[in-house]
């Protein structure tokens, strides 16, 4: 073999090292491109479902937040109107009360409740019974007749009185009259109350 076909030969030969190496270099360049290429999808996807992900929690979290804005609204609601109502009840009252005592019926069983309660707290003795002007004399004296023996009862009418009577006894008092019944409001609210909530 001759030079030139020994450089021809070295050439070719270089040629194909060079051709091997560079298809290498462009087959190694190719699979990590190819795996930053999905590496980077796949880094895209994550993020993108994060980034979906955080909206919805955002979402929830405004709905929630919205929730508890309009529990909130229609819990005060609720309180304002039922202290509009406690508000009406308690100006009506003292009017319900007078026209309770002033019929019959009723006025016997607030009597009687009274008396009941006097019976349960009084020791036997002299009771005075202050009471509304309006209150027939036929029913003291019914009243009277019907009180245990150790009992003696003396009736005084008070004009500041509306509607009701207190019994007096040894400087304790058993409080019917409508003032007494008004005297605490907080306790009315809470019977109204609890009244309403357990009415179908």
């Amino acid at each position: 073999m001759n030079l030139e076909q020994q450089t021809r030969a070295l050439l070719e030969l270089v040629e194909s090292d060079r051709a091997r190496k560079v298809r290498s270099i462009l087959d190694d360049a190719k699979h990590r491109a190819a795996a930053l290429r999905a590496q980077a999808q796949a880094d895209a996807y994550a993020r993108m479902r994060q980034a979906f992900a955080e909206q919805r929690q955002r979402r929830r979290e405004r709905i929630a937040a919205g929730q508890a804005r309009l529990a909130t609204q229609r819990r005060l609601h609720e309180q304002q109107r039922t202290a509009a109502l406690l508000q009406l009840a308690w100006q009506q009252l003292p009017g319900e009360l007078r026209q309770l005592w002033r019929e019959p019926g009723t006025r016997s069983a607030w009597v009687a409740t009274v008396f009941a309660a006097a019976r349960q707290r009084l020791r036997p003795g002299a009771w005075r019974i202050v009471h509304a002007a309006d209150w027939p004399a036929d029913e003291q004296q019914a009243l009277a007749r019907d009180v245990q023996a150790s009992v003696t009862l003396a009736f005084e009418a008070d004009a500041r009185v509306d509607a009701g009577l207190k019994v007096v006894a040894d400087g304790n008092v058993v409080d019917g009259t409508q003032a007494g019944l008004l005297s605490d409001r907080s306790d009315f609210e809470a019977r109204l109350l609890r009244a309403l909530e357990a009415a179908p």
